[in-house]
Order: C-alpha cells, then sequence, then structure tokens
C-alpha cells in the first residue's frame, strides 16, 4: 500500500494539516453554467500525477466511506485512480457553486438503479443549481461530464484497447444485428477494430444517460444508425451533425426512448470519448441541434487548461 494511503497517516491528520492545504493550494476556479446544448467535460490523466503530498491531500477532501473504499482498493495503481476519481467529481461540480459548496461538504445518493446523484443540503438564501454529471475512467484517464436540467451520459476508450476475443465474436454476444453486420462489412481489421470502440463508447454513454442500468437497456436492444462504407455516420431522419439512436423491437424496449443526442470526438489522442443528453424539448430548430463543448484538463487546486479548440480535442460527430 503506497505511504500517502496508508491508515496510518490519515489518523496522523489534524485540522492544522488540512488548513495547511487549503492555504498553500490554488483556489478553484468558479465556472459559469452550462447554457442550453451545452456540455462541459474535465478530465485527468493518472499518470501524470505523482506528488504523495497532493494525494495525501486529496484524501481530506473525500468522505470517511469514500475513504475507506480507496484504501479497501488492492494494489498502488487502484487506489489513485479511485481516490482521483471521486476528487475529481468533487472538485468538478464545486466550480458551479460560486463558492457555496466546498469539494469535501457534498454529499451523495444513488438512484433506484445505481446512478449517483448530488444530494443537496438546504442553503439559506442560495439555489443550488440543477446540476447533472456523469464520471468515466480508463487505466490512463479519468473525465467528469457535467450538464444543467438535462441526464447526462458519457464514456472514455483508450483508442488502442485490445480484446481477447475475437471482435465479431464479442460484437455478436453484446451488438444488435445492425451493428453486426456493420463490423462484418468491414475488412480491414485495425478499421473493424476502432469501429468498435466508437460503437462501444456511444452505446455506453447512452445507457448510463438513461440511468436505468445495463439490465434495463441492454446493448442488443438498440443501435447506433450507421452505414458502413463511411464508418459511423448519421440517420436520415436527422440533421447532418447528429448521430441517433435507432431501437430494434424488444421484450424490453419500452425502457427505452430515442429522445437523446451525442458527441463523439478524440480525446487527448488517446482516447474516444462520447456523450450523451437528452434532447431539450423547449430548443426548436435544426440550426442549433449540434452539442457545444468546453473541455478542461486538470489537477485540481494546482492547474486547469481549457484544450478546447485545440488539437486535444478532434470532433468525430455531433459537435459544432
Amino acid at each position: 500500500m503506497l505511504a500517502f494511503l496508508c491508515r496510518e497517516n490519515i489518523l496522523m491528520q489534524t485540522g492544522l494539516f488540512a488548513r495547511k492545504f487549503l492555504a498553500s493550494s490554488s483556489p478553484l476556479a468558479s465556472i459559469p453554467l452550462p447554457s442550453a446544448r451545452e456540455t462541459h467535460f474535465w478530465y485527468i490523466m493518472p499518470d501524470e500525477v505523482h506528488n504523495a503530498s497532493l494525494l495525501n491531500q486529496y484524501l481530506e477532501l473525500l468522505s470517511p466511506c469514500e475513504r475507506e473504499n480507496v484504501l479497501r482498493m488492492k494494489g498502488d495503481k487502484l487506489q489513485k485512480r479511485a481516490l482521483l476519481a471521486r476528487v475529481l467529481v468533487r472538485t468538478t461540480l464545486a466550480r458551479y457553486t460560486n463558492s457555496q459548496v466546498s469539494p469535501s461538504a457534498f454529499n451523495f445518493r444513488k438512484n433506484l438503479f445505481g446512478k449517483p446523484e448530488v444530494l443537496w443540503q438546504h442553503y439559506e438564501n442560495w439555489e443550488p443549481p440543477p446540476l447533472h454529471f456523469n464520471l468515466s475512467h480508463t487505466s490512463s484517464l479519468i473525465a467528469c461530464g457535467v450538464a444543467v436540467d438535462i441526464p447526462i451520459g458519457i464514456d472514455v476508450e483508450e483508442k488502442q484497447r485490445r480484446l481477447r476475443s475475437d471482435i465479431l465474436s464479442f460484437a455478436r454476444r453484446y451488438f444488435s444485428r445492425h451493428e453486426v453486420e456493420f463490423l462484418h462489412n468491414i475488412s480491414d481489421p485495425d478499421i473493424r477494430r476502432q469501429e468498435f470502440i466508437k460503437l462501444w463508447t456511444l452505446k455506453e454513454a447512452y445507457v448510463k444517460a438513461l440511468g436505468r442500468g445495463f439490465s434495463a437497456a441492454p446493448f442488443r436492444t438498440f443501435t447506433i444508425q450507421s452505414r458502413a462504407s463511411k464508418g459511423l455516420q448519421i440517420s436520415s431522419e436527422t440533421s447532418s451533425d447528429e448521430l441517433q439512436i435507432v431501437l430494434e423491437s424488444s421484450d424490453d424496449s419500452g425502457n427505452l426512448t430515442d429522445n437523446w443526442q451525442f458527441a463523439l470526438f478524440e480525446l487527448a489522442s488517446s482516447h474516444y470519448a462520447a456523450i450523451c443528453v437528452e434532447k431539450d424539448v423547449n430548443i426548436k430548430g435544426k440550426g442549433s441541434s449540434s452539442l457545444r463543448l468546453k473541455v478542461w484538463k486538470t489537477l485540481p487546486f494546482v492547474e486547469d487548461v481549457c484544450v478546447s479548440g485545440t488539437e486535444e480535442i478532434v470532433s468525430i460527430s455531433g459537435l459544432s
């Protein structure tokens, strides 16, 4: 177990230590709430976080239950990823509260299907923002997506992800018949693998946005519309920048809905990232159908870098 996560070290922490941390660290930058059709996306690279003192300080932000869960992880890397994931959620949400709520003060609950939500406390003279968030991570990147008033789901996958089994065999087990046919018609193995990862990323983002668990929305029961000759494309029923979910018949199809929109992009040259949000019925017109995205790479209390509009973000579909 890493020294900065030792139980003995935690027991030795004092209020003085916590005050020194807050005094010596840069304050979190307050961020305006996302506007209509806008999503904010924050990410951190675990392999770039090496400062043991900083990690130990991050531990102070967690609830006792979260801290216990981190310490229960076996291995240094798993402990660090679990710690950074919880810190990313807490610090990201705190940015949208006008300094009314500190990262350590947040409480969370899970809905009936296990999706985390903020459990807001009662505040005098301040109304908590209607934030929705979702977390995703790989071994090399942790991300948190934020939207206002509408459910959100995100997923990140490594572009070089390898499967132990044959891609088509795996797809036949989990994907719809239309998606399997789409992948089968791709002759180049590397392109087929890339298209598989994109589909997986989009499908997982949708299920997480739906918020009813994977059992309520099995991957086989819905299809991400595509055209085999050009990769992931747009359904003819949508605008040219919008990916659409097309539902297949299913015994449980009543749990699904197509009232969602997607964005897919490359992140940090190493990952595919997908965002799924519920469509805002109050916004009319195809001209505003694409999502607007703002992305920050962060090391909380140390550095935030806005990477929107840089080579770190390469749009594939769905972004304005």
